[in-house]
């Protein structure tokens, strides 16, 4: 039986990707006035933590950037295996913890959430699934409303887990610029949705391999795409900030090797447009969202009006792109190989 899915019948992950708007417009309605309860509760926490791994742990990379930027907190990333598998104690007394977790069961997961709580720490779970072990256990839960989703690879989830943290954040900092871009957002990610990036296939196809790049908000969503690659296409990808991919990676960029740029509105985007066109300039074959590049490719993309809203666009641009192309490679991207939904880790 052949991997792909039938041309015809659109996958699971496709529809979850066209709902992505409505789902942000459910959580924007309903889970805010909790969100800011819970902000309020939270109070003036010296720093924040968070929680995650695979595409929950790439929005907590987001939420870390938004943090720091906008709030000025420092937002640490806690490795689970310290708690479940080391018995290594972290300090938590004084923080706000941030779980982010689909189905709220993994218990690697779970293993420093109860820690933090012992500890007398904030704990706030973000949690598609509100009866999960994460939301009983947490301080308070917040239910990213999603919806039910069936393809193995997430895209809506994770959308969402990171409009549930930014509200979060923007009822803690008061940032009311913020809070009106997310009110904003749901009708740029219906337009994102139609971005077509098809222009990238035939030069990844070549070669099998390509980085993906970013600075700041973009890196998180670069970690998120490159994540997808591998677990839909069967291409190998790998995520670098702008800054760190000329420690090195720059070397192989030669001969056609491909990139994606993802371009932020921000202040890191004149340099990313630089790194891209030097790449471009000594052999690769490079695209980015923005319109600064001289040598690079430019590629469609729907500006938000902010940043943090800005880099959401383009991961939901670069999902619809990746489930074209991963049917076009034959493969069924609802059921990735060896790969299953829910994946419980200690």
């Amino acid at each position: 039986m052949s991997d792909s899915s039938s041309p015809n019948i659109p996958t699971h992950m496709r529809r979850e990707i066209e709902e992505i708007p409505d789902a942000v417009r459910r959580l924007l309605s309903v889970s805010r006035p909790r969100i800011r309860k819970i902000a309020e509760e939270a109070g003036s926490p010296v720093f924040l933590a968070s929680v995650a791994r695979g595409s929950s742990d790439h929005a907590a990379m987001f939420l870390k950037y938004a943090s720091e930027i906008y709030l000025g907190l420092a937002m640490a990333s806690l490795g689970p295996s310290v708690s479940s598998v080391y018995g290594g104690r972290v300090h938590l007394e004084k923080a706000l913890v941030v779980a982010i977790s689909q189905s709220g069961a993994s218990p690697d997961i779970l293993s420093v959430v109860e820690a933090a709580v012992k500890q007398g720490a904030t704990a706030i779970g973000l949690t598609n699934t509100g009866d999960s072990p994460l939301a009983r256990l947490s301080t308070a839960a917040i239910d990213i409303c999603a919806g039910p989703e069936q393809s193995v690879a997430a895209t809506k989830t994770y959308v969402n887990s990171v409009i549930a943290g930014l509200l979060l954040l923007a009822e803690i900092g008061n940032d009311a610029e913020l809070s009106r871009a997310l009110d904003a957002v749901p009708a740029h990610l219906e337009k994102a949705i139609e971005t077509d990036w098809s222009v990238l296939a035939d030069p990844i196809e070549k070669r099998g391999s390509l980085y993906v790049v970013g600075r700041g908000p973009g890196l998180a969503v670069a970690n998120e795409a490159a994540l997808k690659f591998k677990e839909t296409c069967q291409i190998h990808a790998e995520a670098y900030s702008s800054a760190e991919v000329l420690h090195g990676p720059v070397s192989i960029v030669e001969d056609g090797y491909p990139v994606l740029v993802l371009g932020v509105r921000d202040a890191a985007e004149e340099g990313l447009a630089r790194t891209a066109d030097r790449m471009a300039a000594q052999g690769g074959i490079v695209f980015g969202t923005t319109d600064k590049l001289e040598h690079a490719k430019r590629l469609d993309f729907e500006a938000a009006g902010h940043p943090l809203t800005d880099a959401i666009t383009q991961i939901v641009s670069f999902y619809a792109f990746i489930e074209w192309f991963a049917r076009r490679r034959g493969f069924n991207p609802d059921v990735p190989r060896h790969l299953k939904k829910v994946t419980q880790t200690v």
